[in-house]
């Protein structure tokens, strides 16, 4: 099957947040806060998705207030932090909403979402993923993580299933 055949399946997206919707670094605060960015474009597809009907959820592995702020200001209902085995979540949130691993999509950056990884219709990665993670993706973004792969993803899919257009009703970002 051709990957754009596969992302014409697509309905759920999941994403790792660190080196996926951040390009990974870290800003170390006094006190042991972090500091992490995310891309402006990201934010605009991902509530963009949620407004078409498309479930989105993030899985990641650390932990941050700001971040779950974030997602909850873009529509995300299912964040997930500290999460040490992905796959696992990832099942119990497709048993929740009744959503087939055919429909999904997955996007992470370095071992810890290489179980996921390798069990949902395709498996992507932004440019700058482990090596490990590049030979196994199906799609490799042109975009690194934190600096426009999750849209990159994102539009695709919804360009595919002709959901991209009409915006009109998008938020403010």
């Amino acid at each position: 099957m051709h990957i754009l055949e596969t992302f014409s399946k697509i309905n759920t997206f999941v994403f790792d947040v660190d080196g996926v919707l951040t390009d990974g670094s870290l800003l170390i605060m006094p006190g042991g806060a972090y500091l992490r960015t995310m891309d402006i474009k990201d934010g605009y597809a991902i509530q963009l998705a949620i407004k078409k009907g498309y479930q989105v959820f993030v899985i990641s592995g650390s932990e941050s207030a700001a971040v779950a702020e974030r997602l909850a200001y873009l529509g995300v209902k299912e964040f997930h932090q500290k999460i040490k085995d992905k796959r696992a979540c990832l099942e119990t949130l497709l048993n929740k909403y009744g959503i087939s691993l055919a429909t999904v999509l997955f996007m992470g950056d370095d071992m810890p979402d290489l179980e996921v990884m390798q069990s949902v219709a395709i498996a992507c990665c932004p440019a700058d993923a482990a090596i490990d993670i590049l030979k196994m993706a199906a799609y490799i973004s042109n975009y690194t993580g934190g600096k426009g792969c999750a849209r990159d993803v994102l539009e695709k899919v919804m360009k595919i299933q002709g959901k991209w257009e009409d915006t009109a009703t998008v938020q403010s970002l």
